[in-house]
């Protein structure tokens, strides 16, 4: 006689209801969590302007160049996502690759940088709304209450399922996206200023001192996009999707960009549009749409803006409420941060957090007198993006040193030529940043240098973190980035990865 044993259903129901709910994102949703992620309607608007008048009428192929670049990064990226599949995304490719201690100071840096892209936006999310606001109504408002307004929108859209984020997301990305297209029908209708021209891909017009300038605007414009592999555990058939949602975020924004920067070149002229962009930076892309759809479609995208905003802001949240729930469960951070909500499957205890933490900082930024934009903005926001381009060149490296030390049947062109390459890439881009920081944040030298430094020294901390978990806490360290099926202590290096089939 055989004896069956099984949990009882009440019990089971209790463990399925702390794990995040698998199989809920398909490409498309993975896809609309990282373009929101990168604002493409707020990047366009607000920064595109600064990079035809620093980079002239080639700036679109600033845009390309980027996208391409992150477009070889994502072939080892992706390769790896296959055979690492750890919640911890970034920091797990690099603890697998380059081992705990820098896997320790990458989850630091993580932390750091996602929160630094997701809090100082709510800077941006509050002078967006006020200049909305008095252009369409003239009403003049504070920024501290939209700041806190958003953190509590934020929060609960955190609260939520992913199913509803990733709705939400869907609509308000179509929403930004659209009002773009509107202004490219119109000028591709009345044919641009003075006709179209191809201009803009002459050589003569991409080479030109500029060009490094449109080049660190245009890396940063991708920012967010490898947040794909945080959602693997709620993906559906995640070998398949992820790595579709990696290429179709970065071709769409890579092919976006381009294409719309070129749209503004036209509607303004060849030899008009750096002088228009000198004269109104803040207003080139309303001016366009005016004169080519109409005011009321100005309207809307003073309204589209703000939206973008807050789909940005989402999907960064989401991000990082992901990270903490796989550091938690590590037991790096409190174990706590990593319960899941019964009915929504959310890391809430993680959001709760996070918006706690994003109105600390606002609330001292607003103590401190600062600018919501000149300083919550570009001072936060700034070391996070540095942080998550020094994540990317990390985990670039990684690639080939994993694939190095394991059995696999993955092809060279995907373990080393492509994350070699990209990491060469990689760091011209932040070299570029970093020298030209400058026009990212208005600030002095001594702030600049201070800003710059955020990055490396949080990696830094991780030395001497990992080297104290080893000693107090060796549970901790020998499980860190571990694979779910793979033996406490192993680093990957003997044990065969997942099949690529």
């Amino acid at each position: 006689m055989s004896v069956t044993t099984s949990e009882p259903p009440e019990q089971r129901a209790s463990r399925d209801a702390t794990t995040l709910r698998s199989g809920s994102l398909g490409t498309a949703d993975i896809a609309f969590f990282v373009v929101s992620a990168a604002a493409p309607l707020t990047v366009m608007a607000g920064v595109a302007p600064l990079a035809i008048l620093l980079g002239g009428i080639g700036a679109p192929v600033g845009y390309l160049l980027a996208g391409l670049t992150l477009a070889v990064f994502a072939v080892g990226f992706t390769t790896m996502s296959r055979h690492v599949t750890s919640g911890g995304a970034f920091y797990a490719f690099i603890t697998r690759g380059l081992g705990r201690p820098v896997g320790i100071g990458a989850a630091l840096l993580a932390l750091i940088g996602y929160n630094g892209m997701e809090i100082g936006v709510y800077g941006l999310l509050a002078t967006t709304t006020r200049d909305t606001l008095h252009s369409l109504v003239g009403a003049d408002v504070p920024w501290l209450p939209v700041s806190l307004a958003g953190l509590v929108l934020i929060g609960y859209g955190g609260y939520r399922s992913i199913d509803f984020g990733a709705k939400l997301l869907g609509v308000l990305l179509v929403a930004e996206t659209g009002i773009l297209v509107l202004l490219a029908g119109g000028v591709l209708l009345k044919g641009g200023a003075h006709g179209l021209s191809l201009a803009s891909l002459a050589p003569a017009h991409v080479f030109v001192p500029g060009t490094a300038a449109v080049l660190a605007f245009a890396f940063a414009a991708f920012t967010g996009f490898e947040s794909t592999v945080i959602y693997r555990r709620e993906a559906r058939d995640p070998e398949r999707t992820v790595p579709r949602a990696t290429y179709a975020a970065v071709g769409f924004l890579g092919l976006f960009y381009a294409f719309v920067v070129w749209i503004a070149v036209q509607a303004f002229g060849d030899d008009q549009v750096v002088r228009a962009a000198g004269d109104d930076p803040a207003g080139l892309f309303f001016t366009a749409i005016a004169t080519y759809v109409g005011g009321w479609a100005a309207d809307l995208m003073h309204l589209f803006i703000v939206t973008s905003v807050i789909a940005s802001l989402l999907a960064f949240h989401n991000a990082i409420n992901r990270y903490a729930l796989a550091l938690a469960e590590e037991g790096v951070l409190p174990r706590r941060l990593g319960r899941v909500h019964a009915r929504h499957r959310s890391p809430y205890v993680a959001g709760l957090a996070q918006t706690v933490l994003g109105a600390l900082v606002v609330l001292a930024f607003w103590a401190a007198d600062a600018d919501p934009y000149q300083q919550l903005l570009l001072w936060v926001n700034t070391p996070g993006m540095i942080g998550l381009l020094v994540l990317q060149l990390l985990a670039a490296i990684a690639v080939p040193c994993y694939f190095r030390r394991v059995r696999h049947t993955e092809g060279a062109l995907r373990t080393v030529v492509a994350p070699v390459v990209a990491a060469v890439l990689l760091v011209t881009a932040i070299v570029l940043v970093v020298t030209h920081i400058d026009l990212f944040t208005g600030a002095s030298p001594a702030v600049n240098a201070l800003l710059v430094v955020v990055a490396p020294a949080v990696f830094l901390l991780g030395l001497p973190l990992a080297w104290w978990l080893r000693r107090a806490r060796p549970d901790v360290y020998t499980g860190f980035a571990a694979e779910p099926d793979e033996p406490a202590g192993s680093t990957g290096a003997t044990v065969p990865p997942v099949s690529a089939k």
